[in-house]
């Protein structure tokens, strides 16, 4: 997929222009081999991208990297590490990343199918709940992190704060340059620039059984959410989509 070479070829880009250290760079490429999640399908409501194109974009990339995950961070490992140590993606893992992606989305589904005067009613309550879940959501990140911030700032944040500002960027031009309208490239650039953390986080701290690999995905959990709200408001500000202008 085209979405997943722009996010691993920033990735690599980036830890070798900040020369991180071997383990932080593993780090790195482990999120970018993550997919987007549902909290990319998340901003994407919110901030009215193609949330069809989202999901399916999501659903399509989660599976690729069911299968691509462990050779990237295998290439990673001997690129950087030396080393020859393997990781594999086990089929739990796999199904809770379907589950988080697919579960609500059949639910939203069901109830728009067979009561579409109900989820209409719905719409506006759960755009406004999204809002705050989110905010608490990046509060949460934080606080939760408050303890080790400094620490993991100093050796990784630039490099986060980059891929993700980058990662959004480029999410949003390139595909214009394709000719999409502007709510599927609001769609590609949530789905490029909100990855899946608690993934690359889970793997690295369970099946890699290694906590310096999972600090780039905490410290880029803390930006993700900042820069993708900042991100969303500065489109709908900007660049307004038509029924937004009209309004």
């Amino acid at each position: 997929m085209p979405q997943r070479s722009i996010r691993h070829g920033k990735a690599r880009e980036i830890t070798a222009l900040l020369k991180l250290p071997p383990m932080l760079a593993v780090g790195m490429m482990m999120l970018a081999a993550s997919p987007g999640g549902a909290t990319a399908n998340l901003f994407s409501y919110i901030f009215k991208g193609d949330l069809a194109l989202n999901i399916s974009l999501t659903a399509v990339n989660s599976l690729i990297a069911a299968f691509t995950f462990p050779l990237i961070v295998n290439f990673a490992i001997g690129h950087f590490a030396g080393d020859s140590q393997q990781v594999g993606l086990q089929f739990g893992k796999v199904l809770q990343v379907f589950a988080i992606i697919l579960i609500p989305v059949a639910i939203g589904m069901l109830i728009r199918h067979y009561n579409p005067k109900l989820a209409g009613r719905l719409e506006k309550f759960v755009r406004v709940f999204a809002a705050v879940f989110l905010v608490f959501i990046i509060l949460g990140a934080i606080i939760s992190e408050r303890e080790n911030l400094s620490r993991y700032f100093y050796q990784v944040g630039a490099a986060t704060a980059l891929f993700c500002l980058l990662s959004l960027l480029v999410g949003s031009f390139v595909p214009k340059l394709a000719g999409v309208t502007a709510k599927q490239a609001r769609a590609c650039a949530f789905e490029i620039g909100v990855h899946n953390s608690t993934l690359a986080m889970t793997i690295a701290l369970t099946l890699m059984n290694n906590t310096e690999m999972a600090i780039p995905a905490a410290i880029y959990s803390i930006f993700m959410y900042v820069f993708a709200v900042l991100f969303g408001l500065l489109l709908n500000k900007f660049e307004p989509l038509p029924e937004q202008a009209t309004a």
